[in-house]
């Protein structure tokens, strides 16, 4: 059976972008059975380059890059565009522009998803950027979703361990622990559900790990494309109404 070529915008970081390579390829093959693996086409990008970038706030610099990268998956055949990390959805729309295929938002997939639960009041978990900053958080609210973060101190730490573990394969008992205590008092504070918003983070937490659902954000971003790849839902089905 022919389906669309999947692109992958990935390398942010290669730890992450592993597991989408891993999850669409098992997908595929639970769907259409037999030696059926997924099309896809894969840019690796220098994680240290996006990072200074991040760093340092030139993020129209960060955009540029991808968006070389992404013309770079249509000319090589993709058909269908995943940035395969939650942060750099902040230049999600300059990508788009650079190229003729459609990009699959992230937390477009993930708000349906929470949506599909019934749920309306969901914390996030994800780096600094992604927690404090409009663009994660606006694109969720575009879906009717009420948005919780971690306090201050809990974003600090939760920022800390992403950049300074989880992007280097590090997985720490004491810091599986503390993510528990800031899923804890999202839940107290009224989260339904728990935005795992970095691609990360699955690395080191799941659902045992929360007293409410979690929303891996890597997995139901590979489901949806996985999804629009075979032809059985559309691209524009998870966009905001």
């Amino acid at each position: 059976m022919a389906h669309q070529v999947i692109g992958m915008l990935g390398g942010m970081s290669w730890q992450s972008t592993a597991k989408y390579y891993q999850l669409a390829n098992e997908l595929v093959g639970e769907r259409l059975g037999g030696l059926h693996s997924a099309r896809l086409v894969l840019a690796s990008v220098d994680f240290a380059e996006v990072e200074e970038r991040q760093r340092a706030g030139r993020w129209h610099e960060a955009g540029e890059l991808l968006a070389r990268e992404a013309v770079g998956l249509q000319a090589a055949g993709a058909e269908l565009l995943l940035i395969c990390a939650n942060t750099m959805h902040k230049v999600a729309e300059q990508v788009q522009q650079a190229v003729d295929i459609p990009l699959l938002h992230l937390a477009d997939a993930t708000a349906m998803a929470v949506r599909q639960r019934g749920l309306s009041t969901v914390g996030l978990l994800g780096t600094a950027f992604t927690m404090e900053q409009d663009f994660y958080l606006d694109r969720l609210a575009a879906h009717g979703l009420q948005v919780l973060v971690p306090e201050a101190a809990d974003r600090a730490e939760v920022h800390r361990i992403i950049f300074d573990e989880l992007v280097r394969g590090e997985i720490r008992a004491d810091s599986r622990q503390i993510y528990r205590e800031v899923i804890g008092r999202l839940t107290g504070a009224g989260a339904e559900g728990v935005i795992l918003g970095c691609t990360e983070i699955e690395l080191l937490i799941g659902a045992a790990d929360s007293p409410v659902p979690v929303f891996p954000t890597t997995r139901l971003h590979i489901e949806s494309a996985v999804a629009v790849a075979l032809g059985t839902a559309d691209v524009g089905g998870f966009a905001p109404r």
